[in-house]
Formats: structure tokens, C-alpha cells, sequence
């Protein structure tokens, strides 16, 4: 009997792999095997009358994977080592059905960290599939499958809204509500003064005896020209010390790190997990493969006691005693605590030390949680604050200093620019005269947006999400085009303004940050085994149905939406309705009359100048056709006779160095068309189309959903495809782009070494290599090498099935075919 242990990830099991040697085989599920199906009443995939009983179905594109498991699992002893959180109970939960386990076997382990050691310990600790936090994960699933499904349905019918959810819509709720506030902000005037001296400045902080703060302003200037025409000398009146002492901060959450990615690296919260995902399965180091930090979904800042130890010495082997502090815990309303805070699996292994080893991104972020790790560990920084007063007629004056006495956990987190104000020495009695008083015009301000950080904060605080969803509903809101990021802060959208506004009209008892927080308090207590599923569902539905039909018999519909136009076949006034790609003007006599106007060109123009023909303008279009069918592009209106074609919105702005357009992604970054040396670091060219750069994508379906590669922006006319990590250094023997690997390996993206070595072997090759050929799908490809003509010397695959099929395949081609 086989051992075999089966995890989410292939770079996961990879890692593993590696640790156990021949012992055990270490298999990939590839994330969830199994979903709720869309057939059945209402395409929910439940059915809810007899109890709501889930109707689950293998993922499509993932039949072949589930058999190849079933086979390898037959008659052998199986663990379950998915994630340890709720998603991957489910995920053990729904292989050990489809595995054909015994629910009632101890077949699952856990391991918070990707290490040798833990993953010896787990093995040596299994235990039964915990199926409370199977009915958590299936309560969440089927409450979002029937609040998404008919909530989504209903505002794509009425207004044209893509999407609602339960955690989505009320994070949307914040981002609109706040919008509304700032929008309705009326400010208020109100003035301060200040007194200039060559070596310090003093502000205004007393008159006629009472303070002036935020909530006491001076709101008449002729207050302040009065007392200005009456200034003499500035006397010292008082001079105090203390000493402030700044505590170091908890080891990170999922929250806060996606927060101080996004303030310190520019990171958006999707790029900071996919980052942190890496690290956590592991890098190869070395001679070894290692995870680099613990689980990166956590809610939790507690640290392992032996880890604690650990850091404690290295901190008194390298910094001395002064530096030793205490572990920095944070209490979180609603906090889970299933999982230590984010931190390194090994205090030893220096960001510096392993640098070489990982990409750019993926040094930064480690980087950012080992400092913030060994910080949270070591001692208060200590400052030394003054604060001085002066006296002058009626009026306080005052000016205060802070100064570094120790610099503790400082040390290794680094100084802000703000740390330290640094005043002269002072003496009571001592008078000055200023070189300039100055009256200084304010406003009232409104509050700010939110960035993706401050949002994150507040999802979190509020208890709205888990750590798990935080990036995921942003990037939603994102892509259902409700929010827009303009200078990193966030902006709702009309649409999403609209969205919001329908749901607070019928839907304001669910949608909201208490009813949600709760429902997560409610998930929590199913896993702890406090409340049942069926109950839980039952209540949810009873109140969630009566206010939908209300909706559904109510809402004003927006479409379609009367014109002043007339239809020019049947007379009829036109409409605009809305389609399964946007809005479009149509007959109101519909199904009699079928005219659709097309969309004019002018009602897209940009106004901007082609810079490739110079003659007409560049215009808004929409694919019809083809995998790109329904988005957006902007092309020139002399089309076909000049092609020029942008994926993304050109701004007007042309590049300071080169003279070409600026264009603007969806992510509100400007970048030059001609990716010219003003490009940001972070941008690589495609190397087929020199024209459009490589981005990161996820996968939506087939054999690598959830897998991430670098497709090119200008697909679907380029389909570059790199499942590595492109760079921007180059092949010393071909000068194309370099890609790394998983493992941190670097080769050429031309393959040249391996066409170089094939064209060095004397003897011909004809090496079957079992793949089937994709022309004929019968025969196998046969690697050879040319022995004549263009291609003499090159590596070239031809058809078994020859000269029935005369499928001739590059070894570029090849290589892509086996990628895909």
C-alpha cells in the first residue's frame, strides 16, 4: 500500500515532495474540485425544499484531474492536506467523497507552515475531516449562491447592474456612503497664525485665555490682525520634558500586510496575495525547497512560543539585551485566531541572504514581514519630547520637539522622516523677536477617500469579509466597473452609485455592515458547532424571499430608456436598451419592428490626433467578435487603411522622451505606447509583438483555472502566453527576454541553449515523445533534426501517423504545446 498526500497547490506538493522523499507521492487537487451546479430552480443548485441540499458537481475541465486521482488513490492510504482554514476543509471534504474515503478515518493533516518539521508533525497528527467547518463553508456558499444569484439577476434586469453580493455590496455601501458624505461636505473658513524665526517657527496656540484646536477655530480674520497689530517680543514662559516611549507593532495579519504592501510597495491587495501565496509554498533555496513564511490568511498575531525563543536569541546574539522586548498581540472583534500571525518559518534567513533567490516582488514582501516580524519582538524606541511657551500680550505661543534617545525596535524597522523634530536650547525669560508673522487662510476638509489600504482596514475592523476575501471583493468591484482608482483613491462609480441606491431602496435590512458582520459571526458559530446549518439557512431565506418578491413586483426598471429619435423604418420613437454587452438604441415597436441603430463613431471620438497616420481621430470601440467580444478598445477611425490599435484608454499626453501617446490601464497607471526608457520598472515588453507588455493573469478555466501566467495586453491580435515570471534582463547569446521559474531559475525565453545543444548531437534523432499529435490527434509527435534545406540542424517534431498527417511542429511550438 502506496502513501500519498494530496494539496491544493503543484508548487505546494512540489515542496513537500521534496521533504519526504520516496516515501510518500504528493498529489495536487488544484484548488476545489467540486461547486454547486446552475441547473435545477433558478440555476441555484440547491434544493431548498427538501432542507437545502447542496447539488455538488465537478468543476468543468476538471474530470480528467478527479479521475487521474481516483486512480492513483484506489486501494492506498490517503491524507488530506489542504489549506487549514474553511475553504480547504471543504475542499478535503469534497475529495474524500469523490476519493470514496471514510469520513470517519483520521486522513486529514494540518500544517500552518510549509517546513520539514511541520509537515513531520502533521503527518504524525492526523485527524478526521472537521465536518462543522465543512457546514460553515457550505453555509456561506449557499447563502452567497442564492443572495448573488437572485440579487444579481434582479439588477441586471432593472438598471444593468452586473453583480450584488453579501460581502461585495456592503463594501460598496462604504465606498458610496462616504462618496455621499464628501460630496454633501460644505466647508468652513477659519484662520491660524503662525510666528517665523531663522531656527524655529511658533504657532498659536492661546488667546484670552482659551485654546485653540480643532474644535475651538478663530473664524474671523480681523481677530488675528488685531492681536498681530499688537504683537511685541516672544517671551519663554515654560519649558517641559518627558519621555515618550513608541511600542512596536504586532506581527502582521492578512489585513495589515495587504494594508502596508499597498502604503509602502505601491501593491494592490490581488498582487500582494498572489505574492504571498508563492512564499508561503515554497522557493527553491539553494539545494532545498522551503516555504518562506506561515499561512498568509490569518486574522491572528500570536506567534509560536518556540518561534518566540528562537527570535529572542537572535535578537540577543545581534542586538544585545536593551533590544529584547515582548510578543504584541491584538485583540480583533470576531478574530478567529485558527492561525499565527504572518511571519518567516525561520528568523535565520535574512531577506539579504536569499535575495538572489527570489524575484523583485517577492523580495519586497518578504522583506516587509521579516522586518515587521523581528520589530514586533524587540523593544520601545524612546524619545525625548519638548514642548515650549511663549508669552506675548494676550497670547500663547508654542513649539514642540522630539528627540531619538534609543532607537529599539527601530533598529530593524527603519525611521520615519517625522521621527525627530530637533528645536535650540531655550531659557526661561529669554526674549526673541520674529523675522515674520504670518495669518494663515484654512478650510474645513472632507474626509478622504479610501485607498485599497484604508479600506481593508475597515472591512476588517467593521467585520465585514474574513482575511481570505479581503482582495478578492476589491478586485470584483473592480471588474464589475462600481469602484474606479484615480491617484490610488477610490471612487464609486454612477453605476455603482446606482447599484447601491436600488439595494438601500428594498434591501437596506441585509445589505448593511451589521447584518453582514453578523452573518460572519453566524458562519463562525456553525464551525464552533454553537449554531446548525439547516437552521441558520432556513432563517436566512425566510427573511431574505418576501423582500426579494417585493423587489422583483417594485423596482423601477431604468430600460428601456425613452429617446427623441424616430425610428426611420416603422416611425416608432427609439429606445435604449440594455444588451448582454451594454446599452444599445432599438425600435420601442420591438418584436415588430426590428431596427437597431448602430452605434456612431462620432459619440466615441477621444478627439486625439492617430499619431500613426495623422490625419483622423482615435475612437472608442467595442469587439464584436472573436474571445475578446463585448471590451474595449480605441482604434483609428481611417480603419483599414491605417490599423492602429490600443488595448487601453489613450489620456491626450504624449511621452516627455519619445513623443508617443500615454496610455492609462485599468489600474489608472499611465504608461508610454512606445514602452520607451520613461516605463515604469514593472513593465516588460512582449517579446513576439514588441508592442504590447506582458501582465499577470489568472486563468479562468480549463486544466490551469486558478494558475497564474503573463499573457500579452495586445491579445488577442499577440497570444504570448509565459507561465513563468518575466524580467527584464536578456540572453547573453540571443538578447531575448530572460524568465524565471518557480524555483528561481532563469532561461531564455527563445530557448536558444536547448536548440543550441540539440543542434550539436551528430547522430539524427528520432525520439518518440508520446505527445499526440494536435493536427491529426492520432499519431505521436517524433522529435528530429533537419538534415537539409532553411531548417537544416533544428530541432523539428513530425507525426508518427506520416504521411497520412504531414504536421510539422518547431520545438518553440512544442514547447508552447506542452506549457498549454
Amino acid at each position: 500500500m502506496n502513501k500519498i498526500i494530496i494539496v491544493e497547490s503543484p508548487s505546494k506538493s512540489k515542496t513537500i515532495a521534496g521533504y519526504l522523499g520516496g516515501k510518500y507521492t504528493v498529489l495536487s487537487s488544484k484548488g476545489h474540485i467540486c461547486d454547486l451546479a446552475t441547473t435545477g430552480k433558478g440555476g441555484l443548485g440547491i434544493d431548498i425544499e427538501q432542507g437545502f441540499i447542496p447539488d455538488y458537481r465537478i468543476i468543468e475541465g476538471k474530470e480528467s484531474l478527479v479521475k487521474s486521482l481516483q486512480k492513483a488513490c484506489k486501494g492506498n492510504q490517503v491524507y488530506l492536506a489542504t489549506d487549514p482554514d474553511r475553504e480547504g476543509e471543504a475542499i478535503a471534504y469534497h475529495l474524500a467523497r469523490e476519493l470514496n474515503l471514510d469520513l470517519n478515518d483520521s486522513n486529514r493533516i494540518e500544517f500552518h507552515e510549509i517546513t520539514k518539521t511541520a509537515v513531520n508533525e502533521a503527518l504524525l497528527n492526523p485527524h478526521k475531516i472537521n465536518m462543522k467547518m465543512v457546514d460553515s463553508q457550505e453555509s456561506r456558499r449557499m447563502i452567497d449562491r442564492i443572495l448573488g444569484f437572485k440579487l444579481s439577476k434582479l439588477l441586471q434586469r432593472k438598471i444593468g447592474s452586473k453583480s450584488a453580493g453579501r460581502v461585495q455590496s456592503a463594501t460598496l455601501l462604504l465606498i458610496v456612503n462616504l462618496e455621499k458624505e464628501i460630496l454633501a461636505f460644505v466647508p468652513e473658513a477659519y484662520y491660524e497664525m503662525e510666528a517665523l524665526f531663522k531656527t524655529f517657527k511658533l504657532k498659536l496656540s492661546e488667546l484670552n485665555g482659551v485654546k485653540i484646536d480643532s474644535k475651538n477655530r478663530i473664524t474671523d480674520r480681523k481677530v488675528l490682525e488685531n492681536l498681530k497689530a499688537r504683537l511685541l517680543s516672544f517671551t519663554v514662559s515654560d519649558i517641559s520634558h518627558k519621555q515618550v516611549k513608541k511600542q512596536s507593532y504586532p506581527t502582521y495579519t492578512t489585513s495589515t500586510m495587504q494594508q502596508d504592501a499597498s502604503i509602502r510597495l505601491g501593491f494592490s491587495p490581488t498582487r500582494t496575495m498572489t505574492i504571498a501565496q508563492a512564499l508561503y509554498e515554497g522557493k527553491n533555496i539553494g539545494s532545498e525547497t522551503v516555504g518562506l513564511i506561515t499561512y498568509m490568511r490569518t486574522d491572528s498575531t500570536r506567534l509560536a512560543d518556540s518561534f518566540v525563543k528562537t527570535c529572542d536569541d537572535y535578537i540577543l546574539n545581534n542586538y544585545g539585551t536593551r533590544y529584547l522586548g515582548s510578543v504584541k498581540t491584538k485583540n480583533q472583534k470576531g478574530m478567529q485566531d485558527a492561525h499565527e500571525g504572518i511571519r518567516p518559518t525561520s528568523i535565520s534567513r535574512t531577506p539579504d541572504s536569499i535575495k538572489d533567490y527570489l524575484t523583485n516582488d517577492e523580495y519586497k514582501l518578504y522583506n516587509l514581514i521579516y522586518k515587521r516580524t523581528l520589530a514586533s519582538l524587540m523593544s520601545a524606541a524612546v524619545y525625548n519630547q519638548t514642548k515650549v511657551e511663549f508669552q506675548n500680550t494676550d497670547s500663547v505661543w508654542s513649539a514642540s520637539g522630539t528627540e531619538l534617545t534609543f532607537d529599539g525596535y527601530l533598529k530593524v524597522y527603519g525611521k520615519e522622516a517625522t521621527d525627530e523634530v530637533t528645536l535650540p536650547s531655550f531659557k526661561l525669560g529669554e526674549s526673541y523677536n520674529a523675522d515674520k508673522i504670518q495669518i494663515l487662510d484654512k478650510e474645513t476638509q472632507p474626509k478622504s477617500r479610501y485607498t485599497e489600504a484604508s479600506l481593508i482596514k475597515d472591512m476588517e475592523d467593521l467585520g465585514i469579509g474574513r482575511p481570505s476575501t479581503y482582495a478578492q471583493t476589491i478586485a470584483t468591484l473592480k471588474e464589475r466597473e462600481y469602484i474606479k482608482l484615480e491617484k490610488k483613491m477610490i471612487h464609486p462609480t454612477e453605476q455603482g452609485m446606482l447599484t447601491i441606491d436600488r439595494l438601500n431602496e428594498y434591501f437596506d435590512s441585509i445589505i448593511n455592515v451589521k447584518y453582514t458582520a453578523n452573518m460572519e459571526s453566524d458562519l463562525d458559530k456553525i464551525a464552533s458547532g454553537e449554531l446548525e446549518k439547516e437552521t441558520e439557512l432556513q432563517s436566512f431565506y425566510d427573511g431574505f424571499m418576501p423582500i426579494y418578491d417585493k423587489a422583483l413586483r417594485n423596482m423601477d426598471s431604468k430600460y428601456p430608456i425613452p429617446t427623441d429619435e424616430i425610428c426611420p423604418e416603422c416611425g416608432s420613437p427609439l429606445v435604449i436598451r440594455l444588451g448582454k454587452y451594454g446599452e444599445f438604441i432599438s425600435c420601442s415597436n420591438y418584436p415588430s419592428c426590428s431596427f437597431i441603430k448602430r452605434e456612431e463613431e462620432e459619440d466615441n471620438d477621444t478627439g486625439i490626433i492617430c499619431p500613426k497616420c495623422g490625419k483622423a481621430h482615435i475612437v472608442k470601440r467595442v469587439s464584436k467578435s472573436g474571445k475578446s467580444k463585448g471590451k474595449t478598445f480605441y482604434a483609428c477611425n481611417n480603419y483599414p487603411k491605417c490599423k492602429t490599435i490600443f488595448n487601453d484608454k489613450p489620456t491626450g499626453e504624449v511621452c516627455k522622451d519619445c513623443g508617443a501617446l500615454i496610455l492609462m490601464g485599468e489600474d489608472g497607471i499611465k504608461y508610454c505606447s512606445s514602452h520607451c526608457q520613461d516605463e515604469p520598472k514593472e513593465v516588460f515588453i512582449c517579446p513576439e509583438c514588441g508592442k504590447g507588455h506582458l501582465v499577470p493573469r489568472t486563468a479562468a478555466r480549463g486544466k490551469k483555472k486558478g494558475a497564474t501566467f503573463y499573457g500579452c495586453t495586445n491579445f488577442p491580435r499577440c497570444k504570448t502566453i509565459i507561465n513563468g515570471t518575466p524580467t527584464n534582463e536578456k540572453c547573453k547569446d540571443c538578447g531575448s527576454m530572460m524568465i524565471m521559474d518557480n524555483d528561481g531559475k532563469l532561461s531564455c525565453y527563445k530557448k536558444c541553449n536547448e536548440v543550441k545543444k540539440e543542434v550539436e548531437v551528430k547522430e539524427p534523432i528520432k525520439e518518440d515523445t508520446n505527445v499526440t499529435c494536435p493536427k491529426c490527434g492520432k499519431g505521436h509527435l517524433i522529435k528530429r533534426v533537419a538534415s537539409k534545406g532553411k531548417m537544416q540542424g533544428n530541432v523539428f517534431f513530425g507525426c508518427s501517423n506520416f504521411p497520412k498527417c504531414k504536421a510539422i511542429i518547431s520545438l518553440e511550438e512544442y514547447n508552447k504545446l506542452l506549457n498549454n
